[in-house]
């Protein structure tokens, strides 16, 4: 087994599922993806609280800048992801809304096509493949940067290198690199902070890394 795998299974064994990204509709997990940049995600639920029920394409295509500009300030930088919006909802509308014919695209074609909307980097393009359109590709985030650059286990130092390293070393799954990437970064927040708590960590005796 590939010391990757080992890592996934040590994590998930301590912390199970984490029921990561609730959402109801692929949509309000594009929209989260827009939204959670450069914020918590504390505030992106105090924004998604604010369509009263109410998310869905149309809605978000219809609705004046200013109103929507409105609607999600809690999440911050509104005016920008206002537009943010506006384009990724194109973009969603140009298939009809329809993850199942996202799907039937080569995922390496979409993943360009996305990262030509406006406001869309690689983190949030593999965020809404991964858990809008549960397409197997790998997310790479602050944390997982974090834990990749203090585990011993030489995973690359930019976005790509460890996107790809994870994807070349682990079965090629949606849901394992959701759950792989979920109990990274909860074990960042409670272990591998950026003043590392290293107590109790499942990672602690393979590791080899203290304050």
């Amino acid at each position: 087994m590939r010391e990757l795998e080992k890592i996934y299974r040590r994590l998930y064994s301590h912390y199970g599922d984490l029921q990561w990204w609730p959402a109801e509709t692929p949509f309000e997990v594009i929209v989260g993806a827009i939204l959670t940049q450069n914020t918590a995600w504390t505030n992106v639920e105090k924004a998604l609280e604010r369509f009263d029920g109410n998310l869905s394409p149309e809605r978000i295509s219809d609705l004046p800048i200013g109103k929507l500009q409105e609607i999600i300030r809690p999440a911050g930088f509104y005016r920008q992801k206002s537009q943010y919006l506006k384009a990724i909802t194109a973009w969603f509308m140009s298939y009809d809304c329809d993850i199942g014919l996202i799907k039937n695209r080569p995922l390496s074609d979409i993943r360009s096509e996305l990262l030509e909307v406006k406001g869309v980097g690689n983190e949030t393009a593999d965020s809404i493949l991964l858990y809008a359109c549960c397409l197997p590709t790998f997310v790479v985030d602050a944390y997982t940067m974090r834990f990749f650059q203090r585990y011993p286990i030489d995973a690359g130092s930019t976005y790509m290198e460890v996107k790809n390293f994870c994807e070349a070393e682990l079965p090629r799954d949606a849901e394992l690199y959701g759950h792989f990437h979920a109990l990274i970064v909860h074990n960042c927040k409670e272990h591998c902070k950026k003043k590392m708590a290293c107590a109790g960590c499942p990672l602690e005796k393979h590791c080899g890394r203290f304050p």
